[in-house]
């Protein structure tokens, strides 16, 4: 192709080389935009939802949700259904899981981004972890999370039809109220150190119609080294992306809280512990693993554990059957354990 200018390009050629990133990079930005500003709820849930609707349950002017609503729609990210009134596209959760990668590695761990070479020049400064938006990084872990790691924890989780579930790092108890909209009957726990999640996964729960059933812990799991009373009797433990913060420091504490995990499961309970594991270097995993492995050892002064090393973690801690299971979560590895 030889355009006026006499310049000859390949406009197929250029395009395929951008790839998904355009449309990703709008993505991310439309999406953030919505959560920072109290909009994507009404959105996630796929009803349907006006600017009016949309504004009032926001708190903001309609004719700025009404602007909103057009990039959204625009980018075919909302779907228009009558006059005035949208839904969630068909495909928003795909779009809103794709996101996520990008929201987490780029504005939830911002700071270390912006701050690295304060971070490469003092080989002393201690972890960086409290600059993160604790906010942010659960957003985002969200977003990655419902297609990634999810799936194979729930689906574990409800084939187990357990009466209690425990969630420690729960966040904002997504994955522990899909299991009781799952499972009729079952109570769960589900502890976070975070306020602003603890809070969040009340009102959840009370929209989903469950939060009658749900017991929200504000406390950290390294607490469950000295009291582990609120797992007692439970059928099964999920532990979820946050022993890797116990390492290497708290690596006792860890063994004791896997140790008092154990012992309060019932007969032939499950541990299930859904964790990174380093640098894996097959074809799907390399890169986000690159970078996940690289912000903790570097940024949070954390070192992940491989697969094997999780292994025998868990044999230690007393557990019987030990095995692992790939995730489609790139560095992601679920770990079953049997009481």
């Amino acid at each position: 192709m030889t355009p006026k200018n006499g310049i000859a390009h390949d406009f197929e050629a250029e395009c395929a080389a951008g790839g998904d990133a355009p449309r990703l990079a709008a993505a991310v930005a439309l999406l953030e935009i919505g959560d920072q500003a109290g909009l994507l709820a009404p959105i996630e849930s796929g009803d349907e939802f006006t600017a009016g609707s949309l504004a009032a349950a926001a708190g903001l002017p309609e004719v700025s949700v009404a602007g909103y609503l057009e990039a959204l729609e625009s980018a075919d990210i909302i779907q228009p259904v009558g006059a005035g009134s949208f839904r969630a596209a068909d495909d928003f959760d795909v779009i809103q899981h794709q996101a996520g990668f990008i929201s987490w590695t780029m504005n939830a761990n911002r700071p270390f981004i912006d701050n690295a070479r304060e971070f490469l020049t003092d080989l002393d400064r201690g972890s960086g972890i409290d600059l993160r938006d604790g906010r942010k990084v659960a957003v985002s872990s969200a977003w990655m999370g419902s297609k990634a790691f999810y799936p194979a924890i729930l689906s574990t989780m409800v084939e187990m039809k357990p009466a209690l579930a425990v969630d420690l790092g729960a966040g904002t108890c997504r994955l522990l109220i899909e299991v009781l909209q799952n499972v009729p009957g079952v109570r769960a726990v589900g502890l976070d150190m975070d306020p602003y999640a603890c809070r969040e996964a009340e009102r959840c729960a009370d929209r989903a119609g469950v939060g009658d059933r749900l017991d929200v812990v504000e406390r950290s799991i390294q607490s469950v080294a000295d009291d582990p009373a609120m797992l007692a009797g439970a059928d099964v433990i999920h532990a979820g992306y946050v022993f890797h913060d116990m390492f290497p420091t708290e690596a006792d504490i860890a063994h004791k809280v896997l140790e008092n995990c154990r012992e309060a499961l019932r007969d032939n309970g499950l541990m299930a512990i859904t964790e990174i594991v380093p640098y894996l270097r097959n074809e799907r995993e390399r890169r986000f693993s690159a970078i996940v492995t690289y912000y903790h050892r570097q940024f949070m002064k954390r070192r992940p554990l491989t697969e094997e090393e999780w292994i025998g973690k868990l044999r230690a801690a007393g557990f019987s059957s030990v095995r692992a299971v790939e995730l489609a979560f790139p560095t992601g590895r679920l770990f079953l354990a049997t009481k």
